[in-house]
């Protein structure tokens, strides 16, 4: 069973994707945490050690970006999926480029979602 800690700034998009995966997932993946900012996912990810973190990019204070550095300083295997919203394609390739692994679109659909959480693991 794989751990997730879903980062997004929007409560109801944190919401959402926990909803998703928990459904989608059918308890062989567990949401075991949620941040609502960069300096919150990071302190999350040591204290949880998830084997997953869905990150937003855009975020108050420090963005996603920011947290992606510092839990890849951290751990530099850290599975890390940008979830961020259509025009945001040079951002999305900083942050593979700093090494999160994949990235799904805003508004997100399901299927994208599993795609890309089961491509994780295999």
């Amino acid at each position: 069973m794989a751990k997730i800690l879903i980062v997004d700034d929007s409560k109801f998009m944190r919401l959402t994707l926990k909803n998703l995966i928990e459904k989608s997932f059918n308890g062989t993946h567990e949401v075991v945490g949620e941040a609502g900012t960069a300096a919150e996912a990071v302190e999350k990810f040591l204290v949880l050690k998830p084997d997953l973190v869905t990150m937003d990019i855009i975020m108050p204070v420090e963005s996603g970006l920011e947290a992606v550095k510092k839990i890849i300083a951290h751990s530099p295997t850290a599975k890390i999926v940008m979830v961020s919203a259509m025009g945001q394609e040079k951002i999305v390739e900083e942050a593979i480029a700093l090494g999160a692994k994949s990235f799904v679109i805003k508004p997100v659909k399901t299927e994208e979602l599993i795609k890309t959480i089961e491509k994780m693991f295999s």
